[in-house]
């Protein structure tokens, strides 16, 4: 992890900002936080311990998934939505393995990421997916481990939406790029596999987790039929949090009956958002 990278970030006790010695964060008040050998930092505060994120087996089955660029719409569009400077700060709640981080950063040697996530497992991928990446393990419902409007744009991918930190950590001028599943998303599995369905008010309930603090200047919709192998809807199962609720054998078995390739609906909305300064 680069010591500029640290400087972004802040102490979860006590607010001040980071400083790399060495393999450790210090800040000036003497709390200090060592890197972990797979180089990520773990800034989860101690009220927080014990708070589930992503299993090793759910970070590997996303690692498969994303790897096969069923997903790569998705990056496409936030790539183009992203409009980044030459050496602007990009951070992402909720990254997992920072496959669109890193897509977003593009081959700009100066922009600089940072990964944030609850799951240990998925720092340590994002920890190795570029230098230009600092990965770190935080909760997303509680205050940031970064320093106030240190962001030109932050992106949030399935992801919990904190908006009064989201809205802190960003530059007066940064926007917020939140990518959401829509009705018809991933809809031939899910009846038939047993998964989490979408919530029929998730965009009821988007807007009102940012009400408040961010205004949407923008949306649209990204949509793509997905040819699957049963491997790769075994992998795409397996990575969502339908995971934490299947029965693995029963799943194979009803796996296995799908036709080959499946086609499978991918249906999200990217919206895009500015801070509202005049709330």
């Amino acid at each position: 992890m680069e010591a500029d990278l640290v400087a972004v970030l802040r102490c979860p006790v006590c607010a001040d900002g980071l400083a790399l010695d060495a393999r450790t964060a210090r800040c000036p008040r003497g709390h200090a936080y060592d890197l972990a050998k797979q180089g990520y930092l773990n800034l989860l505060p101690a009220a927080s311990n014990g708070i589930e994120g992503d299993s090793a087996a759910m970070v590997g089955a996303r690692t498969v998934f994303l790897g096969t660029r069923h997903y790569a719409p998705i990056r496409d569009a936030l790539i183009l939505a992203a409009d980044l400077g030459e050496s602007d700060v990009v951070v992402e709640v909720g990254a997992g393995t920072g496959y669109y981080l890193s897509g977003v950063l593009g081959l700009a040697p100066h922009r600089r990421g940072i990964a944030l996530d609850v799951s240990k497992f998925a720092a340590r991928r994002a920890a190795k997916i570029d230098p230009r990446i600092a990965s770190v393990v935080c909760d997303a419902w509680q205050e940031l481990p970064l320093l106030d409007g240190s962001a030109q744009l932050m992106l949030n991918v399935f992801a919990p939406r904190n908006a009064a930190e989201m809205a802190r950590v960003l530059a007066s001028d940064g926007r917020l790029l939140v990518v959401t599943p829509n009705q018809q998303h991933l809809a031939e599995l899910v009846d038939v596999l047993g998964m989490v369905s979408v919530d029929a008010e998730k965009e009821r309930r988007l807007e009102e987790s940012l009400a408040g603090e961010f205004v949407r200047i923008g949306s649209e919709v990204v949509e793509e039929t997905m040819r699957l192998d049963r491997t790769a809807v075994e992998q795409l199962v397996l990575m969502t949090p339908s995971a934490r609720h299947v029965n693995y054998r029963e799943l194979m078995q009803q796996i296995a009956v799908l036709p080959e390739p499946t086609l499978v609906t991918l249906s999200v909305t990217l919206s895009t958002w500015q801070a509202d300064r005049l709330h």
